[in-house]
């Protein structure tokens, strides 16, 4: 079984903050919840990185168990490495992520 390395860029823990904190203010904790399932769901993919669907281009999305976010990543097949983009509500324009891998 393969094995990746995980990155998770700047954009992407922004994300995490940003969204972390949106669900603290609103009811104390969940934002811990949402922190715990997302880098449960990011693990997941250092043996099951070809387990999710290509959305676009080459970025494939797997969904934040009980909350409506999407972990946008690519596969880097040559150093082993799922590079994480961005954590994106399902609701808003997914090319979001675009502007995210062009830094």
């Amino acid at each position: 079984m393969k094995s990746y390395k995980i990155k998770i860029k700047d954009e992407a823990l922004v994300d995490i903050l940003n969204i972390t904190d949106w669900y603290n203010e609103r009811v104390p904790n969940l934002g811990l919840k949402f922190q715990k399932n997302t880098r449960l769901q990011i693990n997941t993919l250092k043996h099951n990185a070809y387990s999710f669907a290509i959305r676009y281009k080459d970025v494939r999305c797997t969904l934040v168990k009980k909350f409506p976010f999407l972990i946008h990543y690519i596969i880097d097949e040559d150093n082993k490495v799922v590079n994480v983009y961005a954590i994106i509500h399902t609701s808003r324009n997914p090319k979001i992520w675009e502007r995210k891998t062009k830094k």
